[in-house]
């Protein structure tokens, strides 16, 4: 069976989120998580014109999922369980293979540990089944948030998370291209070096570096002069620049303004990324964390994404958690 991996450009049959449901969990952060997750959802079903399901655990999840999407909702609410709300990396990546859309899962280990909750290894299953999609399980470690695909066999990721041992063991990045590519259905993988600064996932690329075109790469420019990931950016766009895609292309690199330096309640800072936005069939749906940088990201993603609607929706609840909407999300392909 001959796989492709569909840019998340292509056309999508349904596209799933996940939902805040495990009070313990999110504490005091879950009525504004889930608002926000609403919110994602309402926005993708809505002017995104997706095909939209959302995944809640639990009577009272579902029932504060259907008050926040209130009546008339195209949103289709789907029960599944699992421990957290971070379907790009405990779901499987779907993939067309001929004729149909199959699943590719992959060992889910909780972020090389950190994080080991009940039944997320198991939403690839789950998620498999509700799509009707063929599964094809893989023995090693992969979040979808690790990499990035072009739709032409080429795939992006920082060697800080995909070569991390916590991860896989002894892999290096030839173990690496070799075990992914024949799953994902690859020719070329482009390495960069970290992710941001205390990210849990070890830096993951969706964070930092998103295919937006074939040979075109977006990845940020820092906000301020306190922007903790300045020269993380930096780095990041050199590296870009030098390489060429699985076609031979050199890379376009564009860059969009980060949130610049923010904070938790506590002072720490946390990973907040105006990459981690959600290409839907026809609008870019980008989190935002405050207006004083908010406006200047919206108008770089209109400037690459001009056939379709940019939508910039608040993710500070969700951010508490670890990540944001397309931490949250992972599409069908048509």
């Amino acid at each position: 069976m001959t796989l492709h991996w569909p840019a998340e450009w292509s056309p999508h049959r349904a596209i799933w989120v996940g939902f805040p449901s495990h009070p313990d969990l999110w504490q005091d952060n879950l009525a504004a998580a889930q608002a926000e997750a609403a919110g994602l959802a309402l926005a993708l079903s809505g002017p995104g014109g997706e095909r939209v399901r959302l995944l809640v655990c639990g009577d009272e999840a579902e029932a504060a999922a259907r008050r926040q999407l209130g009546a008339g909702s195209k949103v289709e609410v789907v029960r599944g369980f699992f421990g957290d709300i971070w379907l790009r990396d405990t779901g499987p990546i779907f993939l067309n293979g001929g004729e149909k859309t199959v699943a590719a899962g992959f060992r889910f280990n909780g972020w090389g540990g950190k994080y080991v909750l009940d039944d997320d290894d198991t939403v690839a299953e789950q998620l498999a089944a509700a799509a009707g999609a063929p599964l094809i399980m893989h023995d090693f470690v992969l979040e979808g948030g690790a990499i990035e695909g072009d739709g032409e066999g080429t795939l992006l990721a920082t060697r800080q998370c995909v070569l991390n041992p916590n991860r896989n063991p002894g892999w290096d990045a030839a173990a690496a291209e070799t075990r992914i590519g024949l799953a994902l259905g690859l020719k070329s993988v482009l390495w960069l070096g970290d992710g941001l600064l205390n990210d849990h996932t070890d830096g993951h690329v969706d964070n930092l570096a998103r295919f937006v075109a074939p040979g075109v790469v977006a990845c940020p420019v820092a906000f301020g002069r306190d922007d903790p990931n300045a020269d993380v950016y930096e780095r990041c766009a050199a590296d870009l620049a030098g390489m060429k895609d699985a076609r031979g292309v050199a890379l376009q690199v564009m860059r969009i303004p980060s949130p610049g330096r923010v904070t938790d309640e506590d002072g720490r800072i946390v990973p907040a990324s105006h990459m981690n936005f959600v290409i839907a069939n026809d609008a870019v749906i980008c989190p935002t964390y405050h207006e004083r940088t908010a406006g200047y990201a919206l108008e770089a993603l209109a400037a690459i994404f001009p056939e379709r609607e940019v939508i910039g929706l608040p993710s500070n609840a969700l951010l508490t958690g670890g990540g944001s909407f397309h931490c949250i999300t992972q599409q069908e392909p048509a």
